[in-house]
């Protein structure tokens, strides 16, 4: 398989250190490649799921994923293209982060001792042990300050005299000793990240070059933003999960079934394994026939995050929430006790971001509880059974007596 050439026909390319290069060594056989994440939450979010499928498509193609969980950089935390300091987690909330997020990759990726076999590693293993400034006086020589602030990751956060604290300023080392550690161990040849990994990933690669004299690679995916510009995988709720305990399968189904239909086809070719001519095919449907691509995209995004199961009781929940009759088991629920208006409803069930937005919708007949208008903003709801609310045509919670 021509495997560059597959992953930039379906979008994953933004940059690449070497194209020859890799491509050769692609050709040659099989390349162990990694992809790091830290672990700032209990969750991987749908900004991950790029460099996940990432590896995926390696993986199919024949070669050897490493999946770096940073039990040690969490500790620091990544300053690249952020405004702020990311919250110190204690080591006891970094353990329990590392739990739930190994949960993810076992759905999208084959772990084992063959070949091809992904593998999980701390960056703890090493970084935890590594003598400071033993580590400074190996490493630090082949680092120039001027070339770390010339990086668009560092430099845009003081060309907005925002704050860079010293230990964030170490993240890049660290980063690019993982790359150099990951050589060593597993003969890594390829680190691939986000666009705003590239400072850090060709740190690592020029540590590689300088201190083992061998040739590595970094490679970036684009930072996705939907068609109409927003960043994608941000809702008013909030973070799209891929823990099912963070955001039930429904709501993750739901979250695909409503994209723009100018992204359907781009999406297709990230966030599913459908073959190319396939997705020619649904990305040419046009007028109301695209919603059955959209369909197809949610269920095959959502097979692959929760399994057949979940993609099958998603589905037959989003036909009962239409009117279809079927099972309602899947929605997201709340519970509350007594009475309640339905604007503070609106808001503790998160359909709407504030009251104001509440009124609007109510205003404007989008608000429904068990498929009925919602006609006064004023109006209680007693919560004595189970009741469907309703935003729009799409977003729906079951809400039932606390």
């Amino acid at each position: 398989m021509d495997t560059l050439s597959n992953l930039t026909r379906r979008g994953f390319i933004h940059q690449c250190t070497q194209t020859e290069g890799l491509d050769q060594a692609f050709r040659a056989g099989t390349v162990p490649v990694y992809a790091g994440f830290d672990a700032t939450a209990d969750s991987l979010h749908i900004g991950h799921l790029l460099p996940i499928m990432f590896l995926r498509r390696l993986q199919r193609a024949g070669h050897k994923p490493i999946v770096l969980i940073g039990g040690g950089t969490t500790r620091i935390g990544d300053p690249s293209f952020r405004s702020e300091s990311r919250p110190m987690l204690t080591d006891e909330q970094i353990a329990a982060n590392i739990t739930g997020i190994r949960r993810v990759f076992d759905r999208f990726l084959t772990f084992g001792d063959g070949a091809t076999d992904a593998i999980l590693v701390n960056n703890a293993d090493w970084l935890d042990r590594l003598g400071y400034i033993d580590m400074l006086r190996e490493v630090g020589p082949h680092f120039s300050v001027n070339r770390m602030l010339s990086f668009d990751s560092v430099k845009s956060r003081l060309d907005r005299q925002e704050s860079l604290s010293f230990l964030e300023f170490n993240y890049m080392i660290l980063q690019a000793y993982d790359f150099l550690e990951l050589h060593r161990r597993y003969g890594c040849r390829l680190q691939l990240g986000g666009a705003d990994q590239w400072g850090n990933i060709v740190s690592g690669i020029d540590l590689v070059r300088r201190m083992d004299g061998e040739e590595v690679f970094g490679v970036t995916a684009p930072l996705l933003t939907t068609a109409s510009g927003a960043k994608m995988g941000k809702t008013a709720a909030g973070a799209v999960w891929l823990n099912a305990d963070r955001l039930s399968p429904y709501d993750y189904w739901q979250f695909w079934r409503n994209t723009e239909d100018r992204d359907v086809g781009r999406f297709l070719c990230l966030f599913t394994d459908l073959d190319e001519s396939e997705i020619v095919r649904l990305e040419s449907l046009e007028g109301s026939d695209i919603n059955a691509a959209k369909t197809v995209l949610a269920d095959e995004a959502t097979r692959l995050a929760h399994g057949e199961d979940a993609r099958l009781q998603a589905a037959e929940t989003a036909a009962g929430a239409f009117g279809s009759g079927e099972s309602l088991d899947g929605l997201p629920v709340i519970e509350v006790p007594g009475s309640v208006s339905v604007v503070d409803l609106l808001v503790q069930a998160k359909l709407v971001s504030s009251k104001s937005e509440a009124r609007r919708l109510i205003l404007n007949r989008g608000a429904r509880i068990n498929d009925e208008v919602v006609e006064d903003d004023g109006r209680l709801i007693d919560i004595s059974d189970e009741l469907k609310l309703s935003a729009g045509r799409k977003k729906h919670v079951l809400v039932r007596p606390g």
